[in-house]
């Protein structure tokens, strides 16, 4: 084998490794439709192997006149790359309610061959939620500071009214002013706790051991409220720190799994499982700037509790939305707030075995020498 042989063969494996470290699926359909290279994850979508894959062309693996065709055709004829947005790929062979983006492009060392990347809608529609999450949290903010100031200044008369008519009230009258205190003081403590999402300080962020945060929200649940339930952990202990404020770390994982507890309820086999990995990210706007960062850090919180219905999981970061005879509904909402502030997403995945809430957060960078911004020694 000659050098140059060997040097092309070598380009060969690199361009295989690179295209399988790219976590959608690519193929490239050559003139005749047939799929001439597929990558890993190209495998997985389409439930077969690159050879099987090589033996096929495209239209006999996607729908009868699916948009994918006459994309393929159009990048071809025009020589142009072209983004197709929703595209419906369903099929036995695919699985139902399969919706991709689609990116495909020419491959001008190859004449007529066509490059196409897929995404599948789930990520997307994600980051969709994850937006419109943000924005729930953004009206309870404006209406927590109207209430602040228009209901709890006459809430605080009314109250005082009420002691005062306790003093010359008879007893069965007495009830009632007891009752107009005890209502006041419950409405103080919702506009109290709403309050929180009035504050739009900027977070103070800093490297923070997400394990330490876990360990420590682990021993006030098994001292409190998870005192009976078995709490699993499954870490990844390589993790990098998160880019972070642990306090507000605490919060969120503090509700999360008491929501995760009262899911359980009083079920003796009741199981809460604690996960932190490293997943292949994606990248999403910071809040207030124009940086984009990556994801790269999972956290889950799992339950096996009976699972959240489907008519609530939709709006279920939304305030006020609460399936507990005694909640408030600002617990998630106030989750969905804090994560959106600190450039993450924030999902719920739920059958009736169980419930995870699956968390990404940015990594903490060293700083560079241009800039210490965030830095704490």
């Amino acid at each position: 084998m000659t050098i140059a042989t060997t040097a092309v063969a070598d380009m060969a494996d690199a361009a295989q490794i690179l295209l399988n470290t790219i976590r959608r699926p690519v193929i490239m359909v050559g003139p005749e439709g047939h799929i001439t290279y597929a990558n890993a994850d190209a495998e997985d979508f389409f439930r077969s192997s690159a050879t099987m894959l090589a033996r096929n062309t495209l239209a006999k693996l996607i729908p009868f006149g699916s948009p994918l065709l006459a994309l393929v055709d159009q990048v071809r004829d025009r020589r142009t790359p072209v983004n197709e947005y929703r595209v419906d790929v369903s099929s036995p062979r695919l699985g139902i309610e399969k919706v991709v983006d689609l990116y495909a492009a020419p491959v001008p060392e190859f004449p007529d061959s066509v490059v196409v990347m897929f995404q599948e809608r789930s990520m997307a529609d994600k980051i969709d939620r994850q937006m419109t999450h943000r924005g729930a949290a953004r009206s309870v903010t404006g209406l927590a500071a109207m209430l602040a100031h228009e209901i709890k200044n006459p809430l605080s008369g009314i109250r005082g009214a009420a002691q005062l008519l306790e003093l010359s009230a008879s007893d069965e009258d007495r009830a009632l002013t007891r009752l107009i205190t005890d209502e006041t003081d419950r409405i103080v403590s919702l506009v109290d706790r709403m309050e929180v999402f009035s504050d739009e300080r900027p977070i103070d962020r800093y490297p923070v051991n997400i394990h330490v945060v876990l360990d420590h929200v682990k021993a006030i649940a098994r001292n409190g409220f998870a005192n009976r339930i078995k709490v699993v952990e499954d870490y990844d202990p390589s993790l990098p720190s998160v880019y972070g404020n642990r306090d507000q770390l605490i919060q969120v994982f503090l509700n999360l799994v008491k929501n995760a507890a009262e899911a359980i309820g009083s079920d003796p086999l009741g199981e809460i499982t604690l996960t932190t990995a490293f997943r292949p990210g994606i990248r999403v706007s910071v809040p207030g700037t124009q940086d984009r960062v990556s994801l790269p850090l999972e956290f889950c919180v799992h339950d096996n509790g009976s699972g959240v219905s489907e008519d609530i999981l939709p709006i279920l970061f939304d305030p006020f939305i609460t399936t507990k005879p005694n909640g408030s509904g600002l617990g998630l909402a106030l989750v969905a707030k804090i994560v959106g502030e600190h450039g993450g997403i924030i999902e719920c995945e739920s059958t009736p075995r169980g419930t995870t809430f699956r968390v990404l957060l940015p990594a903490w960078k060293e700083p560079t020498a241009e800039s210490h911004e965030g830095y704490r020694p």
